[in-house]
């Protein structure tokens, strides 16, 4: 493909998308189809499927794109921040303010997401290049804060904090209050206890606790 072929198919792919976030935050995920979506967007249904299978595979391009736009987000406050608090209530706070435009529309897609058998849960095997980045974002929060740990619970606490998103996110998606106010409140409140327990970890009395701890989180990996 010649290079103006290959920005044309971008653009088109790229308004497929928005399209389609902008019909789910109307009409719900249920309720759009690909067709709604091709005729919004312009495009023919053959198009709209060559570029996206289905639905499932605009919601991985949206798991995708949120994960982008987070990444770039954070950049200032990892770069800004060497105090295990503030690197991740701020990376916990940019996702609110990334994810913001689509919570309207968050209600009806969780309960697809919420199937376990479904490829848009965050846990499936279809999700994990968006999982796999959400982790090494938090990986980075760890590796570059004056956190001190114990090297086995240090290479496990990137996907504990990405669990620990999940649980922020699933209260977020039910939180009607304005601004996600209490949403905000719980990452303000939650993180500083994180922290404070994970401190207690280097203490004598508290690394008995803390290997049982990383066994039992290797136990039940996948």
């Amino acid at each position: 493909m010649t290079d103006g072929a290959t920005a044309k198919g971008e653009q088109t792919r790229e308004l497929i998308l928005t399209t389609a976030l902008r019909l789910f935050r109307e009409q719900g995920y249920g309720r759009t189809t690909m067709r709604a979506i091709a005729n919004e967007a312009g495009v023919s249904v053959g198009n709209a499927y060559y570029y996206y299978g289905s639905k499932d595979h605009l919601m991985q391009a949206y798991y995708d794109l949120l994960q982008d736009q987070h990444r770039d987000a954070v950049e200032s406050v990892l770069a800004g921040q060497k105090a295990f608090v503030p690197r991740l209530r701020g990376v916990l706070q940019e996702w609110l303010d990334v994810a913001a435009p689509y919570h309207e529309f968050a209600g009806t897609f969780f309960k697809t997401a919420a199937d376990p058998r479904s490829p848009l849960s965050p846990f499936s095997a279809e999700s994990h290049p968006a999982r796999d980045a959400s982790v090494e974002v938090f990986r980075r929060v760890v590796d570059g804060s004056d956190l001190k740990l114990p090297p086995d619970l240090k290479a496990e606490l990137p996907e504990l904090l990405w669990l620990l998103q999940m649980g922020v996110v699933l209260f977020w998606v039910h939180d009607q209050s304005d601004d996600v106010r209490r949403t905000r409140t719980l990452i303000d409140r939650a993180v500083p206890l994180v922290d404070r327990l994970l401190r207690l970890s280097r203490l004598p009395g508290f690394r008995g606790v803390t290997g049982d701890i990383v066994s039992l989180i290797n136990s039940i990996k996948p």
